[in-house]
């Protein structure tokens, strides 16, 4: 694992100013033109939370001592999803890591920074072990993110042989009434980072009883206000209540939202009433945000968007599923 240590830090280097140059402008401006949802902000950010987190030595070199190069090297299918930029560089730098050689499939809306980022690799390390999936061979092991439909598609093609398949997940904040202001506003990142459409994104919120929610979204993109305005034109033909925050609406329900632009929030009575919920739900939660519940996908104000390494998507260790 040490020569693909080295390898990834290099690439933590070579992504030091990303977007502050003529190339990585262009790369970063062709990264938008094919998904109206990216924006140089989150492209710029997602790119900072990969160096911080995933690229430094240090970091690396904790988290890799706790696994076993796998005993064998296998191929691994790594289908990716497009809703948030580069989200699947994480399956690619632990298939990598595992030893194992990466057939990726780049989602469609996300296709130009996945392939500037494998480009980078083969240029640190050549005879670096990734290629292009394709759909009619067989892999000895898949890694597949999509929507809820798309990971059903997956599970049935990819029954017979060991897989790692993510469907939808949601994120939750738990209030108790003694956030600083500083917390408060770092929750706004938790919830409107990515136009919301992250399964780390917060959607639902449980504050106190007798209190206020308090929302300060900042100006969303043309795409998300769009949804914005739709959803809040829906739920007043309805008659149905909510209230209008200028970028986005809150809505009272103990359920997750079924629109970006629409963040629904709860009262409770006691902290064991939302332990309950959470509970009941926990197969759906992707991370929590809060410092008054205790949980393994617990984070702090303001880093839902920087997950760590050992902050694995559906709380299933990856690293431990390539290398069993």
């Amino acid at each position: 694992m040490n020569r693909m240590i080295d390898i990834l830090a290099e690439l933590g280097s070579r992504l030091q100013g990303f977007g502050s140059d003529e190339h990585t402008s262009h790369v970063v401006t062709e990264a938008i033109e094919l998904n109206e949802w990216f924006s140089r902000e989150h492209i710029l950010m997602a790119v900072d939370a990969i160096r911080e987190e995933f690229l430094c030595r240090e970091k690396l070199q904790q988290w890799a001592a706790q696994y076993s190069k796998a005993p064998s090297s296998a191929t691994v299918a790594i289908i990716m999803a497009g809703n948030i930029p580069l989200v699947g560089f994480f399956d690619l730098m632990c298939t990598l890591m595992a030893g194992h050689r990466a057939a990726v499939k780049p989602s469609s809306k996300d296709s130009v920074l996945t392939n500037y980022i494998i480009s980078l690799l083969r240029g640190i390390s050549p005879d670096i072990p990734i290629c292009a999936f394709e759909p009619e061979l067989v892999y000895d092991k898949v890694i597949a993110t999509g929507g809820d439909e798309a990971a059903r598609h997956f599970r049935q093609c990819y029954a017979s042989i060991p897989s790692l398949i993510r469907g939808s997940r949601h994120s939750v904040a738990v209030l108790d009434g003694n956030e600083s202001e500083d917390e408060l506003q770092a929750l706004q990142s938790d919830i409107f980072t990515y136009n919301g459409l992250g399964c780390r994104n917060v959607s639902l919120i449980f504050i106190p009883e007798g209190t206020m929610l308090k929302l300060c979204p900042p100006k969303m993109g043309e795409m998300y206000r769009g949804t914005y305005r739709h959803t809040k034109a829906m739920r007043t033909m309805l008659g149905q209540p909510y209230i209008d925050y200028g970028e986005c609406i809150a809505v009272e329900e103990s359920f997750f939202s079924p629109n970006i632009s629409q963040i629904n929030y709860c009262h409770y009575r006691s902290i064991e009433q939302v332990e309950r919920w959470i509970a009941e739900h926990n197969t759906e939660l992707q991370c929590i945000v809060s410092h008054a519940i205790a949980h393994p996908r617990a984070v702090a104000f303001g880093r839902a968007q920087y997950p760590s390494l050992a902050d694995y998507a559906d709380g299933v260790d990856v690293m431990k599923f390539l290398t069993e």
